[in-house]
């Protein structure tokens, strides 16, 4: 980006803002950015000319415009996550003889977006077009684990936000951030029978460029059915696809 300093500030703006659950002032997008105010006034009145960013004059403050919206609904379109994650997880599929899935963070639920089933094992409940609270489930887990802590308590302010499910589930906030870190200082997401009795699933998360997570990627086993050393198989499976997801995305590792 050094031959294009004004594209590498326009993308870290639109970057910020998408970062941010509210809009933002001026002088907090100049601050977090390292410009000028004069500057970034110039930039953001460019990015609204062109639709990217709009202006709450009462809040005196910036938001993603229409035209942002429209560069994500293309993406969906295109499905370009799938599409690089599938061949990845049909690998992991044979490496694990194992069902293995992809979901995405839908608010306070995962959306499952492709499903790879492994010959002879068991149908999921977690197919295509799915949502289950994320709490509940290994790719969830992963995701929040991986989200800025000031986000997850945006999401769960309070227990009343929380879904338990035939007694699984955290019950407190509390409760749920010792889950968080269990995960973190683990590097991997555990659900046991919260989604489904009898199976169990390991989740990783995929993070993009700027070491958000947009995915998880999980593979689902009987608990009854895998030894230690399997289970220990299965993870670095799913850390070796998920790692090399992060990596096409741009992630840093």
């Amino acid at each position: 980006m050094a031959n294009a300093p004004a594209a590498a500030q326009a993308l870290e703006v639109l970057s910020l803002l998408a970062r941010h659950t509210e809009p933002l002032p001026a002088g907090s997008i100049a601050r977090e950015v390292g410009l000028p105010r004069s500057s970034t006034y110039h930039l953001l009145a460019v990015l609204r000319e062109h639709g990217f960013v709009t202006h709450l004059p009462e809040e005196r403050r910036y938001g993603l415009g229409v035209a942002a919206y429209e560069l994500g609904s293309a993406y969906q379109r295109q499905a370009p996550l799938q599409r690089i994650a599938r061949p990845l997880l049909q690998r992991l599929v044979d490496d694990t003889t194992h069902n293995a899935h992809l979901a995405v963070l839908h608010g306070r639920d995962v959306l499952y977006v492709i499903e790879e089933r492994a010959p002879g094992r068991p149908l999921l409940v977690t197919d295509v077009g799915v949502r289950l609270p994320a709490t509940l489930t290994a790719s969830g887990l992963a995701m929040l684990a991986a989200l800025p802590p000031a986000q997850v308590r945006a999401l769960f302010p309070h227990k009343d936000f929380l879904v338990q499910r035939e007694g699984h589930g955290p019950t407190s906030v509390s409760q749920l951030r010792r889950e968080l870190t269990a995960v973190r200082q683990r590097g991997y997401a555990v659900e046991d029978g919260s989604v489904s009795e009898g199976l169990s699933s390991v989740a990783r998360a995929v993070l993009d460029h700027t070491g958000h997570p947009v995915a998880g990627v999980a593979v689902t086993y009987p608990t009854d059915g895998v030894d230690e050393a399997e289970l220990a198989r299965i993870v670095a499976a799913v850390s070796r696809v998920a790692g090399a997801l992060s990596r096409r995305l741009g992630a840093r590792q």
